[in-house]
């Protein structure tokens, strides 16, 4: 039985966590590994460059949405696609994150939470706007 007391909190830990990793991997990218890095990345494992940018925005953007709860179910479903590419770029280097290349294990695991995030919801403290209000308000009609 899901304790409806509590959680809210959970769904809100997850969401906090996972949109501070994500800033953090987009933040890697910009300020470690530098953006022209990270595409010629991209570009040297097979992938256009551009796919670096949508990277970037979405780990960046998309964690900070998370942090602050905003459309935190929507949010959550667009960052799956990126995590299933991110599985796909590490699969061939076996199931452990932490071998050389890093395996699948860890990006499969945050595919499944993001999933988990969108099936709970935003939880507690969860930034409201006045537009997501209205179209709650409207499909619950």
């Amino acid at each position: 039985m899901i304790d409806t007391r509590t959680a809210p909190y959970a769904a809100f830990l997850l969401r906090v966590s996972m949109g501070a990793l994500f800033l953090a991997h987009g933040l890697m990218k910009v300020f470690i590994f530098t953006i022209p890095g990270t595409v010629a990345y991209f570009e040297q494992i097979g992938y256009p460059g551009i796919f670096a940018y949508a990277v970037i925005l979405g780990e960046l953007g998309g964690g900070l949405l998370l942090v602050l709860g905003v459309y935190s179910r929507w949010i959550a479903l667009a960052l799956v696609p990126l995590m299933i590419g991110a599985t796909l770029q590490h699969a061939g280097n076996g199931w452990l994150f932490s071998g050389a290349g890093g395996g699948w294990e860890f990006p499969a695991w945050w595919t499944v939470l993001l999933g988990v995030q969108a099936l709970l919801g935003d939880g507690a403290f969860a930034l409201k706007l006045p537009v997501a209000e209205r179209l709650s308000a409207r499909s619950a009609a």
